[in-house]
Order: structure tokens, then C-alpha cells, then sequence
């Protein structure tokens, strides 16, 4: 899906906000808007791609247009550049991708084409023509963590994740603090394969948390193994990158879900209409900008723990902070002060972990 590295490019492109100020100029597309989007996996993977495949469905029936896509093509600026420069011989002068990895890439198109526009999911490259985006999903991991601690007899939950980063201690910190917002005593026990997409140490993590005791496990993972395995093994779990009861239909409690039509479809919009101007460090859209969402709930969630779910998330919408202070890591270090909110810069580049999360690699 990603590479190691994004955060910490993404936490440059904050950073550089503090020191200058950019000059947004709306982009003006010449004649017709005609979108093609760049994959960097198969549509049906099941996750990540599929994700985006389906937003493009959504998209094309929205704006009442047909929108090309190519599959496969890797983090290589060699491939990613030939599959762009083909769309544009064809006419497209929209071009969409779907990986970090691009984003050199785009920025050199974006350069060598200034009439076509460029958007990159999770890039990290900016300009008058191209525009990043990644999602807030430390807003729909809190509310699936809140499925999480309300379902959990034990009261210890599993989570698998793919690297250490900030972007996923986001939302173990996130899946922990609304576990407690429901079960006080709530532990998170996360675990690390050090790969987006192995099913193999994923089933290994996920078999070994419950045989520790756990009886919930989230993700923040590519594939629904995690989820499959909670099913065999008779507990319940909660999604990650699209709705994973279509694997797990009796564990999988809800998911945190990418709803990128929402963002795409008004973005889209704007080029068309001529009032697109991209945001010089990326978009950061959370369930309200059209980023993430949950998928809840399996029937086995009471009505009443659904209702304190829906009743968070509006509270999201309408401009809670996940991270709002006063809040202490697991060490009794503050990170948030009382009246403050983690602010970008520290949300990418975060590195600790809240009281009730044990982490293990």
C-alpha cells in the first residue's frame, strides 16, 4: 500500500508550512474534464485498491463520466511515467494515483504537463497542478475501538499492524482511547509484522494475541486475515481499509473504512469548474472532509453501544478532537496539555503510545 517513509515526508511538507507561506493560484483545466487513474495494485485486492476502485465507481456515476484506470504499476518512476504520458496522448488531463511511491513521479509530470491536473493518494509532492491527500483515520479507528471495548468480555484486545509509524500509532492510540471511552479497563495489546500485505505473519499475530487472552482484534493491515482468523477462532474483530464483514461476516464487528468518493466527486467538481487550487501541503480530510468512515455495526453490537458509536461520531463531525488534552502516554509523560489539541507536525511524527497500549514486534 505505502512505504515506510511517507510520514515523515508528509511531517516535511507540515513542517515547511510553519516557515513560508505558499501563493494558491487556482488551476484552469483546458476544454473537458477527463479523469484516469494510475493503480498500484490489482482493484480487487481486497483492501487499499479496492478501496479506491470502488470510490471510482462511485465517482463515474456521480459525474456521469467514464473514468479509465491501469493496474500493477509499481513505485517506479519508469513505469509510472509511460502509464501517465499514455492517458495524456489520449487526452485524459486529469491524472489520479494511488501510492506515496508516485509522488516524485507526478511532481516531474505535473512539471512537464502545467495544463493537466494531478492528484496523488497519500503523496507527498505539491504544485499549481498537483494536489496530495491522505485521510484521518484515527477518527474511525476510535469508533471502532469503542466496538472494540464495549464487545470484549476480557477486556484485553488484539490489534495487528503493519510498522511503527505514525500514521498507524495513530490509530492504536485511537482504537485505545475509545475502547476505554467504554471499558476503563480496556488493553490494547498491538503487534507489528513489518509488512503492509503478509498474510502469513499476519494469521501468526493475530493466532498468538488470542491465545494471550484477547478477544477483540482490530487492524491496520492490507489484508482481512486478521479478520478471517478471529472468525475461525470464534472471537470478534473490526476492519480496516473497507468493510471486512464481506470476509468475516460473524467476527467483524465494523471497520474503518476509506470513503474517497466523497473527497474526489467535489475536488473534481472544482477542476472542472475552474476553482481548483491544491492545498500546498496536502489534504488531510477526516470523516466530514470525506477521508475515512465506519462501516458499523454487525448485528451482534446492542443497539445501545451502536447508538453511543453514532453518537461519537457526530460529535467528530461537528469538530471533536480525538487527541485533546489533558492527555498522558503510557509513561505519565503529558503530550497534550489540558485546552490544547496534538497538533499535525506531532501527530505524524508520533512515537509514543497511550496509558493501556502494550506494544510488541
Amino acid at each position: 500500500m505505502r512505504a515506510m517513509t511517507k510520514p515523515f515526508l508528509f511531517l516535511s511538507a507540515i513542517a515547511a508550512a510553519t516557515f513560508g507561506q505558499a501563493v494558491a493560484v487556482e488551476f484552469k483545466l483546458k476544454g473537458e474534464i477527463k479523469p484516469a487513474w494510475i493503480y498500484l495494485n490489482a482493484k480487487n485486492d481486497g483492501g487499499w485498491q479496492q478501496a479506491i476502485d470502488e470510490a471510482r465507481q462511485k465517482i463515474e456515476k456521480d459525474l456521469n463520466l467514464k473514468i479509465p484506470f491501469v493496474e500493477n504499476v509499481p513505485d517506479e518512476a519508469a513505469k509510472i511515467e509511460p502509464a501517465a504520458e499514455l492517458y495524456i496522448k489520449r487526452g485524459y488531463n486529469v491524472i489520479l494515483g494511488s501510492s506515496f511511491g508516485y509522488s516524485d513521479a507526478f511532481k516531474a509530470l505535473a512539471q512537464k504537463h502545467p495544463d493537466v491536473a494531478f492528484i496523488d493518494i497519500s503523496g507527498t509532492q505539491h504544485a499549481a497542478n498537483l494536489g496530495g491527500v491522505y485521510g484521518k483515520t484515527y477518527e474511525s479507528q476510535y469508533l471502532c475501538g469503542m466496538a472494540a471495548g464495549a464487545m470484549s468480555k476480557s477486556g484485553k484486545i488484539g490489534f495487528v499492524a503493519a510498522h511503527p509509524l505514525g500514521l498507524v500509532n495513530w490509530t492504536i492510540n485511537a482504537y485505545a482511547l475509545g475502547a476505554q471511552a467504554v471499558n476503563p479497563k480496556a488493553v490494547v495489546y498491538a503487534v507489528f509484522t513489518g509488512s503492509w500485505n503478509d498474510p502469513v505473519k499476519e494469521r501468526t499475530a493475530a493466532k498468538a494475541l488470542i491465545d494471550q487472552g484477547a478477544d477483540v482484534l482490530g487492524q491496520n493491515i492490507d489484508t482481512a486475515t486478521t479478520q478471517i482468523v478471529a472468525q475461525e477462532r470464534g472471537v470478534y474483530g473490526t476492519g480496516h481499509n473497507r468493510d471486512l464483514r464481506e470476509f468475516a461476516p460473524k467476527a467483524t464487528l465494523c471497520s474503518s473504512v476509506w470513503v474517497w468518493d466523497r473527497f474526489f466527486i467535489p475536488e473534481l467538481k472544482k477542476i472542472q469548474s475552474g476553482t481548483w487550487t491544491p492545498d500546498p501541503y496536502g489534504d488531510f480530510p477526516g470523516i466530514a472532509g470525506g477521508g475515512t468512515e465506519i462501516a458499523c455495526c454487525n448485528s451482534a453490537v446492542p443497539k445501545e453501544v451502536v447508538a453511543k458509536i453514532e453518537a461519537a461520531r457526530k460529535e467528530i463531525v461537528d469538530g471533536k478532537q480525538v487527541f485533546q488534552g489533558p492527555l498522558l502516554d503510557r509513561d505519565g509523560k503529558e503530550r497534550v496539555p489540558a485546552g490544547k489539541v496534538l497538533g499535525g507536525a506531532d501527530l505524524w511524527k508520533m512515537d509514543w503510545y497511550v496509558k493501556g497500549v502494550v506494544t510488541q514486534n
